[in-house]
């Protein structure tokens, strides 16, 4: 379940941005989309529990966002969540490989060379596993982001303006992929995007609902 009511979030410097009530229906991916500066950023970050809940309620594969400490929030986020940010924060001390194992060695566990192994082949990126960062194509590293975002199997995968510094085919390609992804492993998939293209190639599918800001 994604939906949210009576939401509103105040900034530091005393602005306040209210969300209009919205609930997902089941079964739909969601795109966001609106100008710079339209609070999308701001809700993918309520999404995610970096920014608490300051009123109204949020709820998010399965959890009321607003109900949770702050120790419960950081454990839903590491179970629950994938993100692919705008900027992909890739660590150029590491290989592809070893980017992947960060999300399961943050959580306290090992790494998983099965898990890896099976989304660079499922994303056709299996022969970058050596390499590092500065190795790869921009298209390459959104998807090598995108494996990184799924290594724990998600209930929910966001994904931040994920046509950024692509061309048009790329940007197809990009979609396609985060879709296919959502499908494959179960999870609903959030895209935050002011790009007409984004706007273009997902209006009126019938499996992705549509929130103006």
């Amino acid at each position: 379940m994604l939906a949210w009511s009576g939401l509103r979030h105040r900034y530091a410097a005393g602005a306040t941005i209210a969300y209009a009530d919205f609930a997902l229906p089941a079964g739909q991916h969601l795109l966001l989309r609106g100008a710079s500066g339209s609070g999308k950023s701001t809700l993918l970050a309520l999404l995610a529990g970096l920014l608490r809940v300051q009123q109204g309620e949020l709820h998010a594969a399965g959890a009321a966002l607003q109900t949770l400490s702050p120790r419960a929030l950081d454990a839903w986020r590491g179970a629950t969540l994938g993100v692919v940010p705008q900027r992909l924060h890739l660590s150029e001390a590491l290989t592809v490989a070893e980017n992947l194992a960060l999300p399961a060695l943050a959580a306290g566990q090992g790494a998983e060379p099965a898990r890896t192994a099976e989304l660079l082949a499922a994303l056709d990126i299996a022969e970058l596993a050596g390499r590092k960062p500065h190795q790869l194509s921009v298209g390459q590293a959104q998807r090598v982001a995108l494996a990184r975002a799924l290594m724990r199997r998600p209930r929910l995968l966001l994904a931040d303006e994920p046509s950024a510094n692509l061309d048009d085919d790329h940007t197809l390609t990009m979609l396609a992929l985060l879709l296919d992804a959502a499908e494959r492993e179960g999870c609903t998939l959030v895209i935050a995007s002011h790009d007409a293209r984004v706007v273009e190639a997902l209006s009126g599918r019938e499996d992705v609902s549509e929130v103006v800001l």
